[in-house]
Formats: structure tokens, C-alpha cells, sequence
């Protein structure tokens, strides 16, 4: 009998039923632990910044930064820009994700497709795009495209290259077993390209993101009159510093907040996938 309730007790342990005890106390000391380095540091930050070894014309103390964002938020200045600066991510990630789809199919299921797409695709990745801005500026004007033409021709590598790899990786045997049950070729590329490529499509739309919000950073900071940007750009000018770093940890929060939203996208499209736990 007690070898039948030790059994029992594994089993459950194992199935899902009933969790092992004292997990969620080392989940929660694990997760303290991580906080205890990043608090550190902000307390010399403060001390540092209370004592004079830390300018503010260096960087603003930890308290002059909330009082600044406080302000911020409170004017409605923030909120104004965030909108503009999501506004400008939204488009020019649209434009990337739907160039960067057609041309990895393209490329992914034509021989001919990849001879004329990947070499040039190459040839710009390489390039540094991030100093195209004078020449988006002499294209597209001073307003609302260049910017948006950054965002977007940054983040269009990203998804073509993880998507035509994995396209490029589906197991052949897969395609022709499509074409003996009667798929045509959109019936391939709905039931079985998609479904095998969108592990590497979900993996290029975060980096994708983190290039956009990248991309965003220096656009916004070039002949802008409005979003996050801007703030930086016209508080550069009057060295407030807290203001600068209360926009760069915006840029930081909305980074992490949109690769998170795709987490949760990936964790329902990929439900099918087995989970390895640690």
C-alpha cells in the first residue's frame, strides 16, 4: 500500500494535477532574486545623485526622473506623443509585414522566385539603414513618410529572412504528400507552408518590432514636431536629462510590451507545439 501511494503521489506530480509543493515559493524567490540587482542599483544611482558624484547635468537622479514623467503624463505631453510614435510603428510595421510575407513566399516556393529576390534582399540588408534617413528626407520631404519608411525598411529583413528560412526548411515529403491528397497550390501554402513557417514567421515579426521601435528612435529625433522623439529632440536642447531618459524608458516599455503581445500570439497559434519544461 505504500508503494502504491508513493506511485500515486508521482503520478500526480507529473500529470498536471497537483502541482509540486513549494514551487510557487521558489518561483517567488527566484523572481526576488532578479530584483535584487536592478533595485541596487538604483539606490546607488540616488545616493550618487544626493551626494553631487552625479551631475544632473549628466544624468538626473532616479527621483528628478518619476517627477519628470509625473509631469509628462499629467500635461497629457506623453500620452500625445506615445499615440503619434505607436501610430508611426503601426504603419510602417504593416508595410514591412506584408512586403516582407509576399516576398519570402515568393522567393520560398519559386526557384526563380529566390534568383530574382534574395541577391538584391542581401545586398540591402547589408547596408546600414539606418543612415538612409537624408536620403528618405530628399525622397519623401521633411513630413510623416521618411519615418515611416525607416520603420518600415528596417523591420522588412527581419520577417522575410526568418520566414523564407523556414519556408525553406518544411520537409519536402510534406508538399508532395499535400499534392497526392488534391491540394492545389494555395491549399499547400494554407495547410502546410504557413503552418510549418509560423514558428520562424513569429520569431521575425519580435525582431522585427525591436527594429521598428529602433528605427523609430532616430527618425523621430530628425524633423519631427510630434511624438517621443520630439520630446528628446527639444529636451536635448534644455539638457533635461530626466526628461531624455523618461522617453527612452518608453521606448524600452513599448518595446518589451508589443514583443510581449507577440509572445502571447505565439503561445496560441503554437499551442499544437509540446512544451519542454525545465
Amino acid at each position: 500500500m505504500a508503494e502504491i501511494s508513493t506511485l500515486d503521489r508521482d503520478v500526480s506530480r507529473h500529470d498536471g494535477s497537483a502541482p509540486p509543493r513549494g514551487l510557487a515559493g521558489k518561483r517567488l524567490a527566484r523572481f526576488a532574486a532578479r530584483l535584487v540587482s536592478p533595485v541596487a542599483i538604483i539606490i546607488v544611482w540616488q545616493i550618487a545623485s544626493m551626494t553631487g558624484l552625479l551631475p544632473p547635468r549628466i544624468l538626473a537622479s532616479p527621483g528628478e526622473i518619476l517627477g519628470a514623467a509625473n509631469r509628462l503624463i499629467m500635461s497629457g505631453e506623453l500620452i500625445t506623443g506615445l499615440a503619434v510614435s505607436f501610430l508611426r510603428v503601426l504603419l510602417g510595421f504593416t508595410i514591412a509585414f506584408i512586403v516582407g510575407v509576399a516576398l519570402a513566399l515568393v522567393a520560398g516556393l519559386s526557384r526563380f522566385g529566390e534568383s530574382a529576390i534574395d541577391p538584391p534582399l542581401q545586398m540591402l540588408k547589408a547596408m546600414p539603414f539606418l543612415g538612409l534617413l537624408p536620403l528618405f528626407i530628399l525622397w519623401f520631404g521633411i513630413g510623416e513618410a521618411p519615418k515611416i519608411g525607416l520603420v518600415a525598411f528596417g523591420s522588412v529583413f527581419p520577417i522575410y529572412l526568418t520566414l523564407h528560412g523556414g519556408i525553406r526548411g518544411i520537409d519536402r515529403k510534406l508538399v508532395e504528400a499535400g499534392r497526392t491528397l488534391g491540394l492545389d497550390t494555395f491549399g499547400i501554402i494554407r495547410h502546410i507552408v504557413i503552418p510549418g513557417a509560423l514558428p520562424s514567421l513569429l520569431i521575425g515579426v519580435r525582431y522585427g518590432l525591436s527594429v521598428a521601435w529602433l528605427s523609430l528612435v532616430v527618425g523621430e529625433q530628425i524633423n519631427a514636431s510630434s511624438g517621443i522623439g520630439y520630446i528628446i529632440t527639444y529636451a536635448r536642447d534644455f539638457l533635461q536629462t530626466d526628461v531624455i531618459v523618461v522617453c527612452l524608458m518608453v521606448y524600452a516599455i513599448m518595446g518589451l510590451l508589443t514583443d510581449g503581445l507577440v509572445r502571447l500570439i505565439e503561445a496560441y497559434a503554437l499551442r499544437w507545439r509540446p512544451q519542454v519544461i525545465a
